[in-house]
């Protein structure tokens, strides 16, 4: 059986897992892992000696960032980012910073674009939406994100330790996405990089099933009414995403509306219930060539117990072109809240916060 390792941390995990939960990273197909000895202990002593982390952005535990943010302790680490807990000092309130890697605080353009991630994400105003509290820069120099601290697991988690999700657990929280993510359209902010690892599942016992869906990461989100120093930066023809989950058009480098992101949330839903991809490939490129030429999957090719309904949505969701699928979040939500519901709840189920 094929076996994944993530690169930075060396954990291995199985199939369907694609990124690792700790920190991210896409996993790579290896061998079944050997005996950590030999040969084998020195390859991976020497790949992690290549990686050196930085202290400065490893142990900010106790320190304060900005005169505003006390910093608790380490939450993870990832590609672009550490995440840390921390106290907002005047309010009391607890919040997760995400300082930028040392190898991308020094390009001009990682900052640019994490300067518009805050800008963009301090606009939105939404329950399933993670927004940013705030941006800072400190002398060292440490260039940082403050966000809401939720207490919780990726979505990208709860597949891995649950496995293919039933339809009455999945679909209450692909609602929840739709309405997070209708909210950023409705401001003109098309997501662009939707997966599960951008997915979190906080606790909240005011909603059905007690799970509330908070779409997190607009890191590469996009405004449609772009400026010019946004063009600059995400100009047609740069490739920007997640491969297994990117629209043919945002493959092709073409001008995206919100209906790229309906299409990353058909991806999303497919893998939610059935634990593997729409589309097959080893590397990102047959990923993306396999989203430009082949035929994605049926839902009920595997999972024939799955509603033929809710087959139907997804295969719609996953249409080549943007025309052909559902025209706005609004519309996927409504044909996903069809799928295990009478007419006439749609309002009670997916009605606006």
């Amino acid at each position: 059986m094929s076996n994944r390792r993530c690169p930075r941390c060396h954990t291995h995990y199985g199939p369907p897992a694609r990124f690792c939960p700790r920190d991210g990273t896409p996993l790579v197909e290896v061998a079944p892992p050997p005996s950590d000895t030999g040969s084998t202990a020195k390859a991976r002593a020497i790949e992690r000696a290549a990686e050196p982390a930085d202290p400065i952005y490893t142990s900010l535990t106790g320190q304060t960032l900005g005169d505003r943010y006390l910093i608790s302790r380490r939450l993870g680490e990832g590609g672009m980012s550490y995440v840390y807990l921390g106290r907002e000092l005047g309010s009391g309130r607890e919040v997760a910073v995400k300082v930028i890697s040392p190898r991308l605080s020094r390009d001009p353009a990682s900052v640019e674009r994490l300067r518009r991630e805050a800008a963009i994400a301090m606009r939105l105003d939404h329950p399933n939406v993670c927004r940013i509290l705030g941006f800072g820069e400190t002398a060292h120099p440490l260039i940082y994100l403050v966000m809401p601290y939720l207490a919780g697991e990726p979505l990208s988690d709860h597949e891995i330790r649950r496995g293919p999700l039933p339809v009455g657990e999945g679909i209450p929280l692909l609602l929840q996405m739709c309405r997070g993510l209708e909210h950023a359209h409705g401001l003109h902010i098309v997501h662009r990089d939707l997966k599960p690892e951008n997915v979190m599942l906080v606790p909240d016992r005011a909603l059905p099933g007690g799970i509330r869906a908070v779409v997190m990461d607009f890191g590469l989100a996009k405004e449609r009414r772009a400026e010019a120093e946004v063009v600059k930066l995400t100009q047609t023809g740069v490739v920007l995403g997640t491969p297994e989950f990117m629209s043919p058009e945002q493959i092709r480098g073409k001008p995206l509306d919100g209906r790229s992101d309906v299409y990353a949330v058909g991806v999303l839903a497919f893998e939610m219930f059935t634990g593997r991809l729409p589309f097959a490939g080893k590397t990102p490129q047959e990923m993306m060539l396999a989203r430009l030429k082949g035929e994605p999957l049926r839902l009920r090719a595997v999972r024939p117990e799955l509603p033929a309904k809710l087959e139907e949505v997804i295969a719609r969701a996953l249409a080549p072109e943007p025309v052909e699928r559902h025209g706005s979040m609004d519309e996927l939500g409504a044909a996903f809240a069809s799928v295990s519901a009478p007419t006439g709840v749609f309002g009670r189920l997916f009605g606006r916060r």
